[in-house]
């Protein structure tokens, strides 16, 4: 019986944590270096001079507009990569 309690007490652990999100936001701000349609890949050029490549989703705010931004100066809200906002800076 112990045995068994104790197994449900670490699955129902490791199941709570799968479901908990870090919720940490990345803002990169800079150039729009490119955008691919097919692989919904941007790169944008902070102003540091590094390149970050993020991944549009279809929940991302502004993804309709992101080919017209090519070459422009933008901010982009990410987490974990997967872009929640881009919009022109």
């Amino acid at each position: 019986m112990k045995k068994a309690l104790a197994l449900l007490a670490v699955s129902t652990l490791a199941l709570g944590s799968a479901y908990a999100g870090c919720g940490k936001i990345v803002t990169n701000e800079g150039k729009l270096k490119s955008f691919d349609a097919a692989t919904k890949k941007v790169v944008v050029e902070g102003k540091d001079g590094k390149a970050a490549t993020l991944t549009l989703t279809p929940d991302s705010k502004g993804a309709d507009e992101a080919e017209k931004l090519v070459g422009k100066d933008v901010k982009v809200d990410s987490t974990h990569g997967k872009i929640t906002t881009i919009a022109k800076a």
